[in-house]
């Protein structure tokens, strides 16, 4: 039977069949995805071909499944795993769509967050809008630097949208967006992605909590990736854990600053073609940054990026 990953708690998978039937499934021992080392071999999105699984030659009641096969994925975010570094961790896959969504305060979304996961959505071609939550929140001393960060992205050629979840403004222009789509919401812990999805989808009533004033960071609300139909035209919203930091995976050096859309730009005009925009003579991509074309935030993300490939970064694989 061919079916769809819809739930995925990290031992089981919960897989909706063509014909609609709900089947809680494992996977075949062994089973690894060809080329690639993740801690989780099927992911949120996945299209998977599985076995009903029985007892005494009768299908057992909890309509049970054995994951056997996994189909050719069209896309998928992935990001290197926290603990082991020459593994990854694939947040979801067969992606249409993805919000982003950040926040300037209460927690605020470092720069360098949003810039990596711009970067892995880039790789794979999966587009990306912006959503700064909280606006009921940002003062005008905040305004200003919220302003500041929406023109940045959006200059690069990133859609932002400025909402309240708990007000409710700006909300409902984001459920057109959603539709027919499977969509991807991610983002940092504590940013309201929950509170989003409930304010989007009142029926779906999931759990949220609050932030911690101590640290002014967000405490794991979702637990578990699950996908939720939002019509009957085919869009879905996926909802995943927070995450707290964002490791590139499988970026070779001289690929980074492709992912990176001005800097990509500025690259044609650069004396020389493998030019890493770190120490060569006549690099228009540094150029742009003394002239402020680039943003130097985005730059010191793509240096980031570059040092990602050191071993010594990442606790050694087992």
């Amino acid at each position: 039977m061919h079916g769809l990953v819809i739930r995925n708690t990290g031992y089981s998978y919960t897989v909706k069949s063509d014909t609609g039937e709900v089947f809680d499934c494992k996977v075949k021992g062994n089973f690894r995805i060809r080329g690639i080392r993740t801690t989780n071999p099927v992911a949120i999105g996945d299209r998977v071909v599985f076995v009903p699984q029985e007892v005494d030659g009768e299908l057992e009641q909890a309509k049970q499944g054995l994951i056997t096969e996994l189909d050719d994925r069209k896309n998928y975010i992935i990001r290197k795993s926290t603990n082991l570094s020459k593994q990854s961790h694939i947040i979801a896959a067969n992606i249409d769509a993805c919000f982003l969504i950040v926040t300037i305060k209460q927690p605020e979304t470092p720069l360098q967050f949003i810039d990596r996961f711009l970067a892995s959505a880039e790789a794979y071609r999966i587009p990306v809008i912006l959503v700064f939550n909280k606006i009921d929140i940002i003062n005008d001393e905040w305004k200003e630097y919220l302003d500041g960060v929406v023109n940045l992205y959006e200059t690069v050629g990133y859609p932002c949208r400025r909402i309240s979840a708990t007000t409710g403004e700006g909300v409902e222009d984001l459920r057109t967006e959603l539709s027919g789509k499977i969509t991807l919401l991610s983002g940092n812990s504590g940013v309201g992605k929950s509170t989003l999805i409930n304010a989007l989808f009142p029926h779906l009533n999931l759990r949220t909590n609050e932030i911690s004033d101590a640290y002014e960071t967000g405490k794991h609300t979702t637990t578990f990736s699950e996908m939720f139909e939002v019509d009957n035209k085919g869009g879905y919203i996926i909802d995943t854990p927070g995450i707290k930091g964002f490791g590139t995976f499988d970026m070779k050096r001289e690929e980074v600053g492709h992912y990176f859309k001005e800097i990509f730009e500025f690259s044609s005009d650069c004396r020389f073609n493998n030019c890493t925009h770190t120490h060569e003579p006549h690099c228009a991509v540094r150029e742009a940054v003394e002239r402020h074309d680039i943003a130097e935030s985005r730059y010191n993300s793509y240096l980031s990026m570059l040092e990602d490939e050191k071993e010594d970064k990442y606790r050694a694989a087992y």
